[in-house]
């Protein structure tokens, strides 16, 4: 009789730890990505080599499906306004870019909930590479980018976003 008192208690937990288990996959899949919402470009926080930094740029991340529809505009030092577009996944796949002269395509990577790693192409070049990273409290971004620009200049900029 204690066996089976035994065997009981131990098939109770395996189930128990199942359950468990099962129910932080489903929230994981469920959760959502840190990444969506606007951003707003904090200037002093950021650092662009070379410069000068955008007078302004706000980033808006909307769900699509499996991907992430990324739509940046930004007004640069001299005023001039730029609009970046394109939806990629986060599977390493090359996604098309439009409104930006210094790359026409990305393919990101997510390493993990906050971050992914990316490269920008520009006809089907790597010209520039980096990280992106939604702080643990989800309240900042910051996106690291190196490589080279439109013009040949060697890229190093860090670009830090609040949440709006």
């Amino acid at each position: 009789m204690t066996t089976l008192h035994v065997f009981r208690g131990i098939c109770a937990v395996a189930l128990c730890a199942t359950s468990v288990g099962v129910a932080a996959a489903q929230q994981a899949r469920t959760a959502p990505d840190p990444f969506l919402g606007t951003w707003v470009l904090n200037v002093a926080k950021s650092r662009y080599s070379p410069g000068p930094a955008p007078k302004e740029q706000t980033v808006v991340y909307e769900a699509a499906g499996e991907a992430v529809k990324v739509t940046a505009r930004t007004i640069d030092a001299s005023g001039n306004t730029v609009t970046t577009v394109y939806t990629a996944g986060t599977d390493g796949s090359d996604y098309k870019v439009t409104g930006n002269p210094d790359w026409d395509e990305i393919s990101i990577k997510r390493v993990n909930a906050n971050t992914t790693e990316f490269a920008r192409k520009r006809s089907k070049k790597v010209v520039q590479t980096g990280t992106n990273v939604v702080s643990a409290d989800g309240k900042t971004r910051t996106l690291t980018a190196n490589g080279t620009d439109s013009l040949g200049r060697r890229v190093n900029n860090v670009s830090v976003y609040d949440r709006k």
